[in-house]
């Protein structure tokens, strides 16, 4: 049986530290939207508070999370242990978006390694975390990162992944706009 809190504990934060991949999750308003889910790697997600985390996205394929969060703040994260003990760990909260010509931006990227293609930082205001036993996940080992997105983005070049940003970020799936629209 799940339990609930309000906080992120101590314990929570040791739990998420020790993850290597959390999923992110986030929906439009519209019935018809797509529900967006997307595994993160790397050493990308800090918890900042006990009510607030935060992640360093790097640029992709789409920009479902952006456009969601700017359109209703709806996000869930999910860690799964798939090491030791099972466990799941889920933080529901409200995220918004921020780039890196917001005055934020500053104090926010301090926390991570900012690399040529990091798009965004999605921060998001926790309201409830939910912990569940996890007994299907099953057991993997962890072999280590790839070096797939660098290599990519470094064959890109600024320039490349500027055009790369402008031509596949500026709308989520449904049409949806992103804060990255705003700004051109």
């Amino acid at each position: 049986m799940g339990k609930f809190s309000e906080n992120i504990s101590d314990e929570h934060r040791d739990f998420i530290n020790g993850q290597h991949i959390f999923f992110v999750a986030t929906a439009p308003l519209s019935a018809e939207g797509h529900v967006n889910l997307s595994p993160k790697g790397l050493d990308c997600f800090k918890v900042l508070s006990p009510n607030q985390v935060a992640y360093m996205d790097l640029l992709s394929s789409g920009n479902e999370t952006s456009a969601h969060t700017h359109e209703n703040g709806r996000i869930t994260f999910m860690f799964c242990s798939f090491e030791k003990l099972p466990n799941i760990l889920r933080l529901y909260g409200k995220g918004y978006t921020v780039l890196p010509d917001d005055p934020k931006w500053k104090s926010l990227s301090e926390h991570f390694t900012i690399y040529p293609s990091t798009r965004q930082i999605i921060v998001a205001d926790i309201t409830k975390v939910q912990t569940s036993c996890g007994f299907g996940v099953p057991l993997f080992s962890y072999e280590g990162e790839r070096s797939l997105h660098f290599d990519w983005a470094e064959k890109k070049g600024p320039r490349g992944l500027e055009e790369y940003k402008k031509e596949k970020n500026l709308r989520s799936l449904d049409g949806l706009p992103t804060p990255l629209l705003e700004r051109i």
